[in-house]
């Protein structure tokens, strides 16, 4: 649990470098915040150890921040005094390296190489939300992310984010999986299998809420522990 929650803290990271953050922001032992507001859908700051305070969380909020949100890592705080309120209840999830994968049906999958392949990506992944500006170029030039890209009939069809963590513990972890066509298994099934590629005997970690979470299991792996996304509106 401890191991996602810093994997998905480092995701977080790289992201805010993608939008000109130098650094990415600050990691200490029990939380991680950013150096200046988050970008659409990702939070101020993450906590990493069941120990962290709401007071430590909130301080490392930036001003210019508009809504605010923490990830509560371990669903240990209550933010309603501060104004805030949950956006969402989910689970840790953790993948076994040596868990079979069935390869996917419908689509061949590869890392994303270049701009133009990464704004088809994002267009995809966005389907009319108007948030496709999220994954910009410079994410291209982290050594430890990878965005993989479903591709059938000469278009992206599904794709996911995978990224590679060493701390705390080696594993990789997917987010923003996705399926214009096809059924969501079978996009789980070409994220897994790219990234056991890139990266093998690695774990996968990762969180899921809804119907994603149960698609999630069904694809081997094992709820590890809850987390809560608090915000402030």
């Amino acid at each position: 649990m401890r191991a996602a929650a810093w994997n998905n803290a480092q995701w977080c990271a790289a992201m805010l470098r993608a939008h000109r953050s130098p650094t990415g922001g600050t990691f200490t032992d029990s939380l991680w915040h950013g150096e200046t507001a988050p970008p659409p859908l990702y939070p101020d700051t993450v906590t990493l150890s069941p120990g962290a305070t709401a007071a430590a969380a909130l301080a490392g909020i930036d001003a210019a921040s508009t809504s605010p949100s923490v990830k509560d890592s371990y669903a240990a705080l209550d933010l309603t005094g501060q104004g805030f309120s949950r956006l969402f209840d989910a689970q840790w999830l953790l993948r076994d390296p040596d868990a079979p994968v069935a390869p996917p049906r419908t689509a061949t999958w590869f890392a994303v190489r270049d701009e133009a392949e990464l704004a088809a990506w994002a267009s995809a992944w966005d389907s009319g939300q108007g948030l496709a500006d999220l994954f910009r170029p410079r994410l291209l030039a982290e050594p430890d992310v990878a965005v993989l890209a479903g591709w059938s009939d000469g278009r992206i069809v599904a794709g996911a984010v995978a990224n590679r963590s060493s701390a705390v513990a080696e594993v990789v972890g997917i987010s923003n999986l996705f399926a214009v066509d096809g059924p969501p298994d079978d996009a789980w099934r070409g994220a897994l299998t790219a990234m056991a590629r890139l990266w093998p005997g690695r774990p996968v970690v990762g969180y899921e809420h809804g119907d994603e979470l149960t698609t999630a299991l069904a694809q081997g792996f094992t709820p590890v522990g809850p987390l809560t996304v608090w915000i402030r509106w």
